[in-house]
């Protein structure tokens, strides 16, 4: 028999894709499936985005792109970068990736190694612990919970660096929770970054998400020394609503960038040529922002929805989420464990949603309400019709 690595060994599959496949498996049957599991928009991505690459197909642009992406693509997202959020990049501390999981992926295998220790709040989003198994590393869970909206504080995250701590890795806004942080609560844990020289990678997927008139902070904004310190990571899947494009990036300090090309140069080569050229035209058109603003808006709506109807099952409680489009409710007066919960709901009502243990947190299930509003109010009923059946 072949045997695996070690390394190999060591990965567990991603529970998000595993759920959403098991509700894609029962969907072909003709099952009548709500499915809250993947975090995938349901709009489709914006005509100027979709034109752009369609212009590029038609002029041949279906070569090999450089190994960092496209010069004017770089340029355009070190602008976004600038104008957006605060940050000094030139293009050249800029690489474009398959999508946001390789700028983690890359980010991480050339920052960490066997005997390190990445620190991250839990619940944490199921891959980043994955991806430092994969370079040797160990995750460290900070534990947080409803009583701080998820949050984790600058004195906690101070307790958990040892000697061995290399990094940090902050979501805002997070999945699963939906949590985003304050300007003043960036600002303190920025300053124990500073203190304790560690590198913080900043996942700003959800930037665009936000709610009630919060503002998002990139935490490599508040000044040159925690900008020396931050590697950026970011996408067009979520703000565009191009998930299948896989197009994601990374911004940080040269060496770090010159590093994760290398890595990449090994790996895939540079990123889809023509769909570079659509994420090109998407960060240079006028209506952009106005496109973003429809799809948030739209968000935002459903959250409240979401978070209505959640508020009247007896026995769940949650917390209001601020941004992304997850909702986390709390199951832990139901007496069962967060897997056991999703397997019954998806076998007895066909439900899909995400175990919270698979996040670190087996108290929660996560809820996607990047979907239709029927669908949404479709599954909220079956999923207070099977909690009644625990009573």
């Amino acid at each position: 028999m072949i045997e695996l690595s070690d390394r190999a060994n060591r990965i567990s599959p991603s529970m998000t894709f595993a759920i959403a496949s098991k509700a894609k498996a029962l969907k072909a049957k003709g099952v009548d499936v709500c499915d809250f599991s993947v975090g995938e928009p349901d709009f489709v991505t914006p005509a100027f985005m979709r034109e752009g690459a369609k212009a590029a197909l038609d002029a041949g642009q279906t070569k090999y792109a450089p190994t960092a992406g496209l010069p004017k693509l770089r340029a355009a997202i070190a602008d976004k970068l600038a104008g957006d959020n605060g940050l000094a990049y030139t293009p050249e501390q800029v690489v474009v990736t398959t999508g946001g999981k390789q700028a983690l992926y890359n980010t991480m295998m050339v920052l960490l190694g066997p005997g390190d220790e990445a620190l991250m709040p839990a619940p944490a989003w199921v891959t980043y612990p994955e991806i430092v198994k994969l370079t040797g590393a160990e995750p460290v869970l900070i534990p947080t919970d409803e009583s701080t909206e998820f949050r984790v504080s600058a004195a906690q995250l101070a307790e958990a660096i040892t000697p061995r701590t290399r990094l940090v890795v902050l979501n805002s806004p997070a999945n699963p929770t939906g949590t985003v942080y304050t300007p003043q609560e960036i600002a303190a844990l920025a300053e124990v970054i500073v203190e304790h020289q560690i590198t913080v990678i900043s996942d700003e997927i959800y930037e665009k998400l936000i709610y009630d008139g919060r503002r998002h902070v990139s935490i490599g904004s508040l000044g040159e020394e925690i900008l020396s310190l931050t590697v950026t990571c970011s996408g067009f899947s979520k703000a565009f609503a191009a998930t299948g494009w896989r197009l994601g990036y990374i911004a940080g300090p040269i060496h770090v960038i010159k590093a994760a090309t290398a890595l990449q140069s090994h790996s895939t080569s540079g990123a889809n040529t023509f769909a570079q050229h659509g994420a090109l035209v998407a960060l240079r058109a006028g209506n952009a922002q106005e496109v973003i603003e429809e799809m948030r808006l739209a968000f935002q709506a459903r959250r409240n929805l979401v978070i209505e109807e959640l508020q009247q099952i007896p026995g769940l409680s949650c917390t209001v989420p601020q941004g992304a489009f997850y909702a986390f409710p709390n199951i832990s007066q139901t007496g069962l464990d967060s897997l056991t919960f999703c397997e019954r709901l998806l076998a007895s009502e066909q439900v899909a949603a995400v175990p919270g243990g698979a996040f670190g947190c087996d108290d929660n299930i996560r809820i996607s309400y990047a979907t239709d509003t029927e669908t949404l109010r479709a599954g909220l009923a079956r999923l207070r019709r099977f909690v009644a059946t625990l009573a």
